[in-house]
Formats: C-alpha cells, structure tokens, sequence
C-alpha cells in the first residue's frame, strides 16, 4: 500500500507519498480499506516532530478516517467485511490501509456518503468527552467556543444547540462569524477586533460562560478564568497559544470553577472505546436525524498532504479538510 510517511521532521515538504508494508489486525483489530482521512493540527505537530504516535500506533499521522472493512482480526464480533465504517485512530489515516481497534469504529451514518463520514470521528469524541462527559454542559447554560470556525467548533456549536444550550464563538473574519451563526451561534465575538472577556460578560448579562471549550492553552488561560461564571468548567483542549501561563487561583476559587485538560490519543483503548460508543449513543442519532452534519471545507488528494497541511496553518479553511485516497 501507500502511506505518508514523514523521513525527517519539518515543514509540509517533508510529507512524502511512499510504497509501505500493508498492516495487519491483531487481535480486536479490524483492518480498514480507506477511502478518506482528515486533517488535524495534532498531524502539524507529528509532521514537525513535536507530537509522537503513542507505543505501538502506525508511524503514519492520521487521527480519523473513513472507508470499508476489508478484514477482521481475531477476537472481533458485529463487524464483517465490507461495512462502511469510520473510525478514531491513534495514527494511520494518512494511507491506504490502517488497523484499528474495533472498539474505536463507527458506521456511516444515514444519509452521508463513507467520504464525508471521515470528518466526524475526532471532532464528534472530542467535543463530546469534553464538554458533556467532562465540563456536563447542561441546557440552558452558555459555552464559549474559541475557534468556531474550526471542525471542532462547528461541531461544538451544533450538538450545544441540540442539547439546548447557548453558544458563543469566536472567530477571527467575518466570514467565519457569518458561517458560525447559520450553524445556530447565539453571540459572535471577533477575536482580532474585540475583547472575548468584556463581550462575553456583556451578553449573559455580567454572569459569563458556564463552559468554555479552549483550543489556545496559555496565551488565555487568565481571561477564560476571569470570563468564567460562579461554578464555570474550563475544558482546554489545545495549546496554539502556548504551554506555561500564570494562573491566579483566587479567582478560581472565587468562581469554585473547574479546570479540566484532555487529549484523546495518548489514551488507552478502554478509554476510547468507551467514548466512541458515548458518541454512537448520543451524536449518531442526531447526525441521524439530519440535526448535526460534518462541515468539510475542501478535498484534497491524500499524495498532496503537504497542500492540505499548508490550508491549516494558513486559517483559511471552515471546518475540515479531508484527504481522499486513491
């Protein structure tokens, strides 16, 4: 088969399209036949050598995908070979083939073609561990989305709104902000033009957000504290804007807020498996329904990562950009 395989660290030019060996299923393994994967900005860090695959993952980046069952390992029962699948990955996606626990796939769902389907796994369980099994996002509670143009905030804006919360975005065009209110964004804040704390504050009437879902780390670790409502949940999920901040607990403890940080790749299958099947239970009914949808930017050959890579470090897309294999 055909991989992107990454011989030195650098920039998207270090991605290359190479002949490598096919994997095979382990045991609990279902080998799966891609027909598409999606980009993430954890494959930015991998491609400049920042981010490694945990013990054991495909070296290939690649943190979803979609496609067919063309095997099932060992020890595997209610997948057969040919069902249409997508599935969350610690590595891989970016190839023709990949071998993914089976507890840690999904079907296609009603009314979406297996191509579009590679842009829900990541988006759906990192949205839906953090801020509903997490931060317990409630309806009628406010969420802060910071990237709401992101395939991460497109899908937080409409399962919030599902599930009948408010939601605020921001986002750094007009454009951007625009796309967020179709999708049911409540309160739009440039991030360029004004400040999130005083506008936020301004909308909920003084009271603040009740979750914040932040994909920046440091650079607003203090102003997501001080924009915090009494019993508010942070839930980073992103470090864009640094690693080390200062953190004024008095102002925490003022609020009795919560502070949670996650990542889904370094978890152990258990783990994953258990929100993959959270999502199956309460996403895949929406998307289902018509309710909740994938938002893909642009299709790109899979042998021209590099060009998909270049449209995420430049911000120009809304939502996701999908790799297409051959």
């Amino acid at each position: 088969m055909y991989a992107i395989t990454i011989p030195e660290p650098g920039g998207p030019e270090a991605l290359v399209w190479d002949e490598v060996p096919d994997p095979v299923p382990a045991e609990g393994e279902v080998l799966v036949e891609v027909v598409a994967s999606a980009v993430n900005r954890a494959d930015l860090l991998q491609r400049q050598g920042l981010y490694n695959p945990p013990p054991g993952a495909s070296p290939y980046p690649g943190l979803e995908c979609s496609g067919r069952v063309a095997a099932v390992g060992p020890g595997v029962f209610g997948w057969a070979v040919g069902d249409e699948v997508c599935a969350l990955l610690s590595g891989g996606g970016y190839a023709q083939k990949v071998a993914v626990p089976a507890g840690q796939l999904l079907p296609v769902p009603t009314g979406l073609d297996v191509r579009q389907a590679a842009a829900l796994p990541e988006v759906t369980c990192t949205v839906w561990s953090n801020v509903f099994m997490v931060a317990h996002l409630r309806p009628g509670e406010t969420l802060l989305v910071h990237g709401g143009s992101s395939g991460i905030g497109t899908m937080a804006i409409q399962l919030a709104k599902a599930v009948g919360a408010k939601v605020a975005v921001t986002a750094g065009t007009k454009e951007k902000l625009d796309f967020c209110a179709e999708l049911g964004a409540d309160i739009l804040i440039n991030y360029r033009e004004q400040d999130f704390v005083e506008e936020i504050k301004q909308a909920t009437g003084g009271a603040g957000p009740d979750v914040i879902l932040d994909n920046m780390g440091a650079k607003y670790l203090d102003r997501n504290v001080r924009a915090l409502a009494v019993n508010g949940r942070l839930a980073i999920i992103g470090m864009q804007g640094g690693i080390k901040a200062e953190l004024n607990i008095a102002t925490l403890l003022n609020k009795r807020a919560a502070i949670s940080a996650t990542s889904l790749r370094a978890r152990p299958p258990a783990e994953k498996a258990a929100i993959v099947a959270a999502v199956r239970e309460h996403v895949w009914p929406l998307i289902d329904a018509g309710h909740v949808r994938p938002v893909v930017d642009r299709e790109l050959p899979m042998s021209d990562a590099a060009g998909a890579h270049r449209v995420l470090e430049e911000s120009s897309h809304i939502g996701k950009v999908l790799l297409v294999a051959p």
